[in-house]
């Protein structure tokens, strides 16, 4: 389990989580999620990103995110488990007209090959998700703990740091080969936020 760093032992956290915090259906999840008695999980992925992205544009933090990512780790890969998670998230967050995509890390490895074509390799962590992103701009997580206050509450994991989404470079992760998953993914991006810069998928060696 990676408990990430502090936010102000990384370089531009303290800027991450202001802006992330302007976000205020990110900042209900990140407390709420806190006192849920899970103790591996993150808020992460697209919504951190393009959190920053609209507030570097001049537009509404929460403009245009589809969705928010919570990543947790539970060894029990059973699917009803989750979906028991999953049913007691709906409950939390009833309130937010948002969708909430809560997800064990643990379970990945059964489907991923299935709908991707590869194998995703084995899991122990939450953050083992967050590693595996496609992109290192998104590689990505922020989490609160219930029991401390301010800014000593929030925990970053950030394996790639956060210059490129704090700059709008989209970079790419090739520890699994979705080339294919990269390409659409920042065609869409690009649509809502055509100032990011994409950095191309690498060519195959031949």
């Amino acid at each position: 389990m990676s408990t990430g760093q502090r936010v102000n032992e990384i370089p531009l956290g303290c800027e991450f989580l202001e802006g992330i915090l302007q976000n205020r259906t990110s900042q209900i999840i990140l407390d709420r999620f806190s006192v849920f008695g899970i103790k591996d999980w993150w808020l992460t992925a697209g919504c951190l990103a393009q959190t920053i992205w609209n507030i570097k544009a001049n537009r509404v933090p929460d403009a245009d995110i589809s969705d928010y990512d919570l990543f947790y780790f539970d060894p029990d890969t059973s699917w009803q488990a989750e979906d028991r998670v999953i049913a007691q998230g709906a409950e939390v967050f009833a309130d937010i007209p948002a969708s909430i995509e809560i997800r064990n890390q643990a379970r990945v490895p059964i489907w991923y090959p299935e709908k991707f074509g590869v194998p995703y390799g084995a899991v122990a962590a939450a953050s083992d998700g967050i590693d595996r992103f496609a992109y290192q701009t998104t590689a990505i997580g922020l989490r609160k703990d219930a029991d401390k206050d301010g800014i000593d509450a929030y925990r970053i994991y950030a394996p790639f740091g956060l210059a490129a989404v704090m700059e709008g470079r989209v970079i790419p992760n090739t520890v699994l080969p979705v080339k294919k998953v990269y390409e659409a993914k920042v065609a869409r991006w690009q649509r809502t936020w055509p100032d990011l810069v994409v950095i191309p998928w690498p060519e195959e060696e031949r």
